[in-house]
């Protein structure tokens, strides 16, 4: 029997009512663990009338009380504990899949917080620098090559590196996901990748001969295809994955196709770790109206992943 934590995110947004929700409805066998507020948790539970769990992993951070939409330092430090609990008791085997729910970056920054998302404090506490992020919902799997930069920077910061790791830690990673054989479509940098370098050369310059070589080294990869088409194909099947370049090339048709079964899924880490793909939703918090279907759909891939086990690359020695 897997055991599972469920950090429950930011406390004045809706991750622990999602957590609490999630709880209730989950039917599968694996032994979940909040990872959050004991108080706090009760609290919420007897407001919206959902069971209070078992166990409870409780952290350093004491946060009984919320405040709902509120962007505070001390929810960004609370939250920050309790994903770091989390990672903690992954890597110390007491947890065997981490799940975890929405942090508010900005609460995240007034906390003095050093990194800006889940995804770079994963990787810094589990100490790797190969990690990737991929988000995956109703047959779509998008990884990114770039994270939460601005989009003036993206040219940039983007390089044959970014690429190349994205694609070999896709490779890695989706037969653990059930695509034993996978075909990988990489978008172009600009606008119909760059329709013959009239809308820019990225594509012609280096991102087509890195492809070409990538294929030559055996990657099942193609591109640059344009990112206004490649999702369209992928849906119908064409595609089992797709490299976007930067954040929103993947993730606005990703969550226009999947926004309510959408799951992050974070690569090259020794441990295993998925969240729903959606914020904390400060607009509804505390209203009894947040959806756990995300979260549920994070957490049958992290059990998917515990069972299945995580590629022999990413394991500690």
């Amino acid at each position: 029997m897997p055991r599972i934590g469920l950090s429950i995110g930011d406390p004045n947004g809706i991750g622990p009512e999602v957590v609490l929700k999630t709880f209730a409805a989950y039917t599968g066998n694996a032994e979940l663990i909040p990872v959050g507020d004991p108080d706090l948790l009760r609290a919420q539970a007897a407001a919206l009338n959902l069971p209070y769990p078992k166990h409870i992993l409780p952290g350093d951070a004491s946060f009984p009380r919320a405040d709902y939409g509120a962007v505070t330092a001390e929810a960004g430090a609370a939250s920050a504990d309790w994903v770091r609990t989390g990672i903690r008791a992954c890597l110390n085997r007491e947890l065997d899949a981490l799940v975890t729910a929405p942090i508010c970056k900005e609460s995240w920054h007034l906390a003095g917080i050093p990194y800006p998302g889940h995804t770079e404090m994963l990787a810094d506490l589990c100490g790797t620098g190969r990690f990737g992020m991929l988000l995956a919902g109703k047959g779509l799997r998008v990884m990114l090559a770039t994270r939460h930069i601005p989009l003036k920077d993206v040219a940039a910061r983007l390089g044959e590196a970014e690429i190349r790791m994205a694609v070999a830690l896709l490779f890695e990673a989706l037969p653990a996901l059930g695509v034993p054989n996978p075909r990988i479509a990489v978008c172009g940098l600009n606008p119909h990748a760059g329709d013959g370098g009239t809308l820019g050369r990225e594509e012609i310059d280096w991102i087509a001969p890195l492809i070409t070589r990538l294929a030559a080294e055996g990657f099942p990869v193609t591109g640059p295809h344009p990112a206004d088409t490649v999702f369209h194909q992928a849906v119908h099947g064409a595609h089992d994955a797709i490299v976007a370049l930067y954040h929103d090339q993947g993730l606005a048709p990703l969550k226009l196709w999947a926004f309510d079964e959408g799951v992050n899924i974070t690569l090259g880490l020794p441990i295993i770790r998925t969240s729903p793909d959606h914020g904390t939703a400060f607009a509804i918090a505390g209203q009894n109206l947040a959806r756990p279907d995300s979260t549920l759909a994070a957490l049958r891939t992290a059990e998917t992943l515990a069972t299945t086990g995580l590629p022999a690359a990413w394991t500690r020695a």
